[in-house]
């Protein structure tokens, strides 16, 4: 009665202002998490030094092992760890440690799509859960194909998380460090292969090499449940996912009246499911074809991408068949600690170094590709003049300093993926890169060099030829400085985000697109 009473004119004053209040609150800010930024950036750095741990536990000499030989005289040895289990030549071997890769070309694509419509956090957690089972399956592996599948799946993981670090820390860093943090992310690289080598020569040498992928599960696994429970702040360039979900909520009211129309979200729930599945993937399709077209015809991305294949080509080589050159050619018989040791001392230093210093010298892309070809073309002479050397301790010497020059172009090199692109296409700039670099550049460089060193039968040799490979990557880099260059970190969304697209992004915030994700899983 008392509702009754009150004038008309009250009633729709008081009911506009509701409205109102709530349109105001659905484009309001999230309130923060408990995960701020410095606590992601070491939860993010974990999760990639474990990923890398991996990869050199499988390339330690505890893990990987030697194959079987015979003598001339009918003498036998059975051989130790994988490659003695399964008696695999070094062609397999090779093939071994680059399978990850279908795993990442296949996902990295489909994650850095999906990021745009599904919480992001979540799809790490689907990654890696998929990665801690794969790496247990190394574990109960019982031949070449079985283990192979795995190491397949294994790339899943890091495909799951390579796409949205990067850009997230980028948001975050303080504008004077923001190299400096991407330095760090990517020092857990190099430090995660290095801890790699001394962890898998470890538990290979003490218990068995199967162990090693055991305990990989175990330490992966808290941190893919942690991925289902994450809520983190918002990603630059993409909407949050509260404000959009009120948006939706509120089409069907009186948000008409600031002219703020979600007909996509309105005629999709009338419509069959099937069709509006289809009309949503036709869309993401469309979507990814044209960022890719922009992509490519970025003539900055796509020179710095090409170096930085051709440095991976060589890093992705040391990292797998170091160990086992150092054993051969210098008679190692501590090659997985001391390769190990070098590679974490330097891979830190020189990671972080190159941050700070392209920090010091004002980041820009072109002061970043100076720094990337400079320090890739001294530490390519340092690392080529020290396998001419026969001496143990004048190779250690002089090796060091070549890593440590190579290393400090890991911050330099993904500063410029994230900046010659716009902010909503960056987790497909990192994740174009990722692939590239790999199918490029490691997968194909450690089957490769396991052909030659069938054939020259010379580790020495063979370290030679590898090395002449980052020449190539500092002449690409030179090039690069001389392409004009604009950095994008501050321009507006590829796409114009308007009220109706923005049902069909999500960022990092948990929730998700009202009807979009529910109708299509029915």
């Amino acid at each position: 009665m008392a509702e009754e009473a009150r004038p008309k004119s009250e009633v729709a004053v008081t009911a506009e202002t509701t409205d109102m209040g709530r349109i105001s609150n659905a484009f309001s800010p999230p309130k923060p998490s408990w995960f701020t930024p410095k606590r992601l950036l070491i939860i993010f750095c974990v999760i990639n030094l474990l990923n890398y741990l991996d990869r050199g536990a499988i390339a330690s000499n505890g893990v990987n092992g030697n194959r079987r030989t015979c003598t001339k005289s009918g003498t036998c040895t059975s051989g130790s760890g994988i490659q003695g289990d399964f008696n695999l030549n070094n062609f397999q071997d090779g093939v071994l440690s680059s399978a990850f890769m279908v795993g990442l070309l296949v996902a990295s694509p489909i994650f850095a799509s999906l990021a745009k419509s599904v919480n992001p956090f979540r799809l790490i957690g689907v990654g890696l859960s998929v990665w801690t089972l794969a790496t247990a399956g190394c574990g109960i592996a019982f031949d070449f194909w079985s283990i192979t599948i795995c190491r397949m799946l294994v790339g899943v993981g890091e495909a799951s998380f390579i796409s949205l670090a990067a850009p997230f820390i980028d948001d975050n860093a303080p504008v004077t460090q923001k190299t400096a943090w991407l330095a760090i992310f990517y020092m857990c690289i190099p430090a995660g292969v290095a801890l790699g080598y001394v962890y898998g020569g470890f538990v290979g040498g003490h218990f068995n090499w199967r162990f090693a992928f055991f305990g990989e599960a175990i330490l992966m696994f808290p941190f893919a449940v942690l991925g289902f429970v994450m809520k983190p702040l918002q990603l630059k360039g993409f909407t949050p996912a509260e404000s959009k979900k009120a948006l939706t909520d509120d089409s069907t009211s009186k948000v008409d009246m600031l002219s703020i129309k979600v007909e996509v979200t309105d005629q999709s729930l009338k419509g069959p499911s099937k069709s509006r599945c289809r009309y949503v993937n036709l869309d993401q399709l469309s979507r990814f074809l044209k960022d890719m077209k922009v992509l490519l015809l970025e003539k900055v991305y796509v020179v710095n991408v090409l170096g930085y294949i051709s440095y991976n080509f060589v890093i992705g080589a040391y990292s797998y068949w170091g160990p086992k050159a150092g054993y051969n050619i210098y008679s190692m018989r501590n090659a997985d600690m001391v390769f190990g040791g070098i590679t974490i001392v330097c891979g830190i230093l020189g990671t972080i170094a190159g941050g700070l210093v392209l920090d010091k010298m004002n980041s820009t892309i072109s002061n970043a590709f100076k720094l990337l070809s400079a320090a890739t073309f001294l530490g390519a002479a340092f690392c080529f003049s020290a396998f001419c050397l026969k001496s143990l301790y004048a190779f250690l010497v002089l090796f060091s300093i070549g890593e440590l020059l190579v290393f400090a172009t890991q911050g330099p090199v993904n500063y410029i993926c994230l900046h010659c692109v716009n902010p909503s296409m960056r987790p497909l700039s990192m994740a174009m890169s990722t692939v590239a670099i790999h199918i490029f550049g490691d997968v194909p460089s450690s089957p490769l060099v396991g052909v030659l060193q069938d054939n020259v039968n010379n580790w020495r040799v063979t370290a030679l030829v590898l090395t002449t490979v980052l020449f190539l990557a500092a002449a690409i880099w030179f090039i690069g400085i001389f392409i004009h260059s604009v950095d994008r970190f501050n321009e507006d969304s590829e796409h114009p985000v308007t009220t109706t697209e923005k049902t069909n992004t999500m960022p990092l915030l948990e929730g998700k697109t009202a009807g979009e994700t529910e109708h299509c899983g029915a």
